[in-house]
């Protein structure tokens, strides 16, 4: 059987998973991706657990033939170049795809801003699946960071230079969070790192610098009060970002990642509030909105969808899978 290797790189953690043609898992490993340190700290231990499913992967009788990466923007997709990433402060104008390259010759290597990379999972494995027909899907990251995937008429749109849905730089308020050199961008309302700037804010006495996402979130699904009113707040910025996206694209489906693959109505109950208020009726009676239907797996599928979705290698490595 012939698989490949995903790395699915976020701010907060990062996966490592052997995964068929066909976007099943056979093995994963997870770190915390420690963002703030160099990439020459960080990449060695990533590229190590690699080599060890590679490794698993050949003892089982399997041959892994290729590469693959879901991380967010900015970033030149073809040529694997990061610019700047806000979520990862210690991997700015880092070479990924020549880094790889180096680390496993003979592999061949591929590279996907996640937001498409989680677009295109959903699009081929998830709810694509189960609604033929699909043409027009929005997928929104929605973890550490925020940034969207955009399928148009059944092909994902990365624009003249792969910026194509860097969404959360756009402003929503002029208060609120700073984020990406402004205040009250949409990132900075509703993403982890969003919701956490949040909560210091409201709730200063609670929520204090060493505070993590993954306490707040955990906050939340205990009922705790101030925590509620975080997700409350941050549902109403994301329903506001959402109108703008059901306007602009009339999309059939916007499928939201992460953070609401978690929460789930905590967020979507106040988004879809706003949006009955501030979408167009006739757009938003069109558009399905719901969690990744892969579920808390999306970021594994994901992780795969730079190489899935490469019709070269799917051609070259077809024969007996």
């Amino acid at each position: 059987m012939k698989t490949l290797i995903g790395f699915d790189i976020g701010g907060t953690k990062t996966a490592i998973v052997e995964g068929t043609y066909k976007a099943e898992v056979l093995q994963r490993r997870e770190v915390e991706t420690e963002a703030n340190k160099s990439f020459s700290h960080t990449f060695p231990q990533l590229t190590t657990i690699a080599d060890e499913l590679i490794e698993n992967a050949t003892l089982a009788g399997r041959k892994v033939t290729a590469v693959s990466v879901s991380v967010g923007g900015p970033l030149e997709i073809a040529a694997g170049v990061l610019h700047d990433p806000p979520h990862l402060p210690g991997w700015h104008g880092v070479q990924l795809k020549r880094e790889l390259e180096s680390r496993f010759p003979g592999y061949p290597v591929r590279i996907e801003h996640d937001g498409n990379a989680g677009a295109l999972a959903e699009f081929s494995f998830g709810i694509g699946s189960e609604l033929l027909g699909l043409q027009h899907l929005v997928f929104l990251t929605l973890g550490t960071g925020l940034g969207a995937g955009i399928i148009l008429n059944g092909r994902i749109h990365r624009g003249a230079n792969d910026t194509a849905g860097e969404l959360g730089h756009i402003r929503l308020s002029s208060d609120g969070p700073f984020l990406h050199g402004k205040a009250g961008s949409w990132e900075g309302l509703c993403s982890g790192v969003g919701m956490l700037e949040l909560a210091r804010q409201m709730f200063p006495s609670e929520w204090r610098k060493e505070s993590s996402i993954k306490e707040l979130v955990e906050a939340m699904l205990a009922g705790k009060e101030d925590a509620l009113a975080v997700a409350q707040e941050a549902g109403i910025w994301l329903g506001r970002g959402l109108a703008i996206l059901i306007d602009l694209l009339n999309p059939e489906v916007i499928v939201l990642g992460s953070l609401a693959v978690v929460l789930g109505d905590l967020l979507l109950v106040p988004a879809r509030q706003i949006l009955r208020v501030e979408a167009l009726p006739t757009a938003l009676r069109a558009c399905r909105i719901m969690p990744a239907r892969l579920g808390k797996s999306i970021g594994d599928v994901a992780a795969l969808m730079a190489v899935l979705n490469d019709p070269e290698l799917r051609y070259r490595f077809h024969q007996n899978l």
